[in-house]
């Protein structure tokens, strides 16, 4: 079973996940970046760029999820050094920092609350985040072209590639893609037809959206939405 809510951190959602069924899961690319606990460990879930097969226990999983592109000035590290990975805590920071963030979440009423509680204290020794990442991922999720966005913010194509990168993972082509498919999926499943949600998200035709959606899921849209049409 999985439950979501908003964070008290701005643009992050406090998740946890508990596998009702056995055999592995599918976490789909989203942008984002993760703080997870799991068994009493802390981890960090990179950017993806295709789902993420999990391995398929059916214990508790908890996990802060970051805005796009906050997560990297947070825990002081690329987004592209952890892109398509799942990495310890304890080999992104010095092994006293990692025990005493692990130990604090541990000691919470809930691996959950425990983590947004982390999550705070971070940030609040980071300072705000950078503006000019929220307006990239606007720009993008609004279906602006990657040049027109470049052109907008005044950034020239080159750094929009190299901030993408740090921020992101990947360049504002793939975060684009990641976007448009996410925005292409909260449509289906609210009901709206597939050759009508492939229009209305910036996709050439139903074609392509069930190229893309089977590229970076790795299924069909049938299969991931339990539904064909």
């Amino acid at each position: 079973m999985y439950a979501e809510r908003a964070s008290r951190l701005t643009g992050a959602v406090v998740w946890t996940s508990t596998p009702t069924e056995p055999g592995p899961g599918r976490v789909l690319p989203d942008g984002c970046m993760d703080l997870l606990w799991h068994d009493g460990r802390l981890l960090v879930a990179g950017p993806d760029t295709r789902a993420y097969v999990t391995g398929g226990g059916q214990s508790l999983w908890a996990g802060v999820r970051f805005h796009p592109g906050t997560a990297p000035a947070l825990l002081g590290v690329p987004a592209a050094e952890l892109r398509d990975r799942r990495v310890e805590l304890a080999d992104l920071w010095p092994a006293a920092r990692a025990r005493r963030l692990t130990a604090r979440v541990n000691a919470a009423p809930d691996p959950a609350s425990g983590l947004e509680e982390a999550a705070l204290s971070v940030a609040a020794d980071t300072g705000p985040p950078d503006p000019l990442v929220r307006r990239i991922v606007a720009a993008l999720d609004a279906g602006r072209p990657v040049a027109a966005t470049a052109d907008a913010l005044g950034i020239g194509a080159r750094r929009l590639h190299r901030r993408s990168l740090a921020a992101f993972g990947y360049g504002p082509k793939t975060l684009a893609r990641v976007l448009r498919l996410q925005r292409a999926l909260a449509l289906a499943r609210g009901g709206t037809p597939l050759a009508e949600t492939a229009a209305r998200t910036g996709y050439a035709d139903q074609a392509h959206l069930a190229r893309d959606v089977r590229e970076l899921t790795g299924l069909p849209p049938g299969d991931l939405l339990g539904r064909r049409g």
